[in-house]
């Protein structure tokens, strides 16, 4: 049984997509029986302000000066869970949470980022067809992009290219029409070819040996539920064929937490409306819990 002391933040930001839906995955995954099945301290909700359907003029994103004033209050939230030694267990919202989240830890030290998603998410502003930042948010992080929102507090980049592995993504046709720009050389890409190729464990123990380096204080986890397969997580709103099975996100999961290495994980885009029989939101927490739970993991 897992030695980490679980405490679960509610982040229900859809403020980096231009429609709705995904607010309603934490009360989903709660009602479905999360939090009692990882003995999780429920640690609260945050307010998020309101939208507004037109991208902001100068960044060309939306509710670019609302994520820039709400990352750091997700970031001070994650912070005392952090200090009261917890692992915070984020969940979004969509995938401009990962802003708040890296920015609590980037305040501490310097810490690494495993990018679980179905898309590499590093559109820039002018190539995004709808200026959402949720799909941005890893330039964003790693100071690609407008100032406003790659350099929060004077802190960024928020995490630096070469101390994150992108793990499983499959939208290389969308990054070609669209025209997003390329993923730095010096980041760690282990797209879904790479994956198949590899296998889920080689391509994690590469992925995990990457982020352990000694310079490096810790990992945050990002999980998208794109990143599995289209047939059995079909309720997300830009929908891809392709990607991973229920086993290979688990084994994932259960590879990064036994590491001892990780400080903690969160969760988006999952869209409860889009789930039409319950199936993605059940197979979901199935295995989130089976992962975090089960999992031999070292103490903080």
């Amino acid at each position: 049984m897992s030695t980490y002391r679980y405490a679960i933040l509610e982040a229900p930001s859809t403020l980096g997509l231009a429609t709705d839906g995904v607010e309603c995955l934490p009360d989903r995954l709660l009602e479905l029986g999360f939090a009692d099945r990882i003995n999780a301290r429920r640690a609260g909700r945050l307010a998020v302000p309101p939208k507004h359907p037109t991208p902001d003029p100068e960044t060309g994103t939306l509710n670019a000066e609302a994520i820039a004033r709400w990352s750091p209050k997700l970031a001070d939230a994650m912070e005392t869970l952090l200090d009261a030694g917890e692992f915070p267990v984020v969940l979004g919202g969509d995938c401009t949470i990962l802003l708040g989240s890296m920015l609590a830890l980037k305040r501490r030290g310097r810490y690494g980022l495993l990018f679980i998603d179905g898309n590499a998410d590093f559109f820039q502003p002018e190539a995004e067809p709808n200026g959402e930042g949720a799909s941005m948010d890893l330039a964003f992080a790693t100071g690609h992009g407008p100032t406003l929102l790659t350099n929060i507090e004077g802190r960024g980049p928020l995490v630096r290219s070469e101390d994150v592995v992108a793990l499983a993504y499959r939208d290389h046709k969308d990054q070609k029409d669209f025209g997003s720009q390329s993923l730095p050389k010096e980041l760690v890409a282990f797209d879904l070819p790479a994956v198949r190729e590899m296998g889920i464990e080689g391509a994690m123990r590469k992925a995990v040996d990457h982020l352990r380096r000694p310079e490096l204080e810790g990992f945050f986890i990002h999980l998208d539920a794109d990143c599995l397969d289209d047939s059995i997580m079909p309720a997300v709103d830009f929908r891809v064929p392709g990607g991973l099975s229920w086993d290979e996100l688990e084994a994932a999961l259960r590879i990064a937490l036994a590491s001892g290495n990780a400080v903690g994980i969160e969760v988006a885009i999952y869209n409860p409306r889009l789930d039409e029989d319950g199936s993605a939101g059940r197979g979901l927490t199935e295995v989130l819990a089976t992962a975090l739970l089960g999992a031999d993991l070292a103490a903080l």
